[in-house]
């Protein structure tokens, strides 16, 4: 499954940050930021249904996340 996410990590530094926990989190997952994007995409490709748990541990690190 892919799955698409709107994110404020518009900077390789906030990319850094978020990296060891996302290969912590899903490290059966591919995942990348599109940060030349408007909307700063994180695309999920994911045998499991991941949406609710990335929103919300993007939200505990502090920043923002919405399913596309």
């Amino acid at each position: 499954m892919i799955f698409v996410f709107k994110t404020n990590v518009d900077n390789i530094s906030k990319v850094k940050k978020v990296t060891p926990k996302l290969n912590q989190l899903f490290p059966n997952c591919k995942w990348n930021f599109d940060l030349e994007d408007c909307d700063n995409i994180l695309r999920f490709e994911c045998k499991d249904d991941i949406i609710e748990k990335v929103i919300f541990l993007m939200k505990v690190i502090g920043f923002e996340c919405e399913a596309l």
